[in-house]
C-alpha cells in the first residue's frame, strides 16, 4: 500500500473513532456553572453533572480538576458524588469537600478520583450544594502538596434535577 492509501486510511479511521466516543458521550445542557451528560454505552445510560474549578491554589500547577454527580440506573447508583483534583492523590491524606460550617470527607481513593460511601453523606452534601453558592475541595498531591479547588454552585440544582430526569 502506498504511502498515500496509508495516510488515507490513518485519516478515515480517527475521523469514524471521533464520530463513535462523539455518539456516545452526550452533553444535555449548560446550567450556568455546571454542565449535564448523556453516556449510552453496553451496560446502560449514565448520567452526570459537572463542574470545572472556578478557582485553583497554588495558581502555577496547571490541573485538569472536576466535581461530578452521577445516576448509574442499571448499576443501580444514585446520587454519587466524586471528584478528581488532576492528579494522583495521596492516600495519607484526606480528601474534603467545605462548604460554610458542612465538611464531608471522601473516603474511597482510587489514583486520581475520590468518593464518599455513605449515602447519607452523599444526600447532605447534595443539600449542602443545592442552598450554598460554592463549595471548596482540600486534598493533597502524591508528594503531600496541598491542593484547593472552589467549584461555584450556581446552576447545580438545575443540573441536578435535569441529570436525575435523564437517568429515571
Amino acid at each position: 500500500m502506498s504511502i498515500i492509501k496509508k495516510l488515507i486510511f490513518i485519516l478515515l479511521l480517527n475521523i469514524f473513532s471521533y464520530q463513535v466516543i462523539a455518539d456516545e458521550i452526550k452533553k444535555m445542557g449548560t446550567h450556568k456553572d455546571w454542565e449535564t451528560y448523556i453516556i449510552n454505552n453496553e451496560t446502560g445510560k449514565i448520567c452526570f453533572a459537572q463542574s470545572k474549578p472556578v478557582l485553583q491554589a497554588p495558581k502555577t500547577s496547571s490541573r485538569e480538576a472536576r466535581l461530578f454527580i452521577s445516576f448509574r440506573p442499571g448499576e443501580n447508583v444514585t446520587n454519587e458524588i466524586s471528584i478528581t483534583s488532576g492528579y494522583n492523590y495521596n492516600k495519607k491524606n484526606s480528601i474534603k469537600a467545605i462548604s460554610g460550617k458542612n465538611k464531608y470527607t471522601f473516603d474511597i481513593v482510587r489514583e486520581n478520583f475520590a468518593w464518599i460511601t455513605d449515602k447519607n453523606f452523599e444526600k447532605k452534601m447534595i443539600r449542602t450544594m443545592k442552598k450554598g453558592s460554592r463549595i471548596m475541595v482540600k486534598a493533597y498531591n502524591q508528594q503531600g502538596s496541598q491542593t484547593i479547588d472552589h467549584y461555584s454552585l450556581l446552576g447545580f440544582t438545575k443540573a441536578y434535577k435535569a441529570t436525575k430526569a435523564n437517568c429515571s
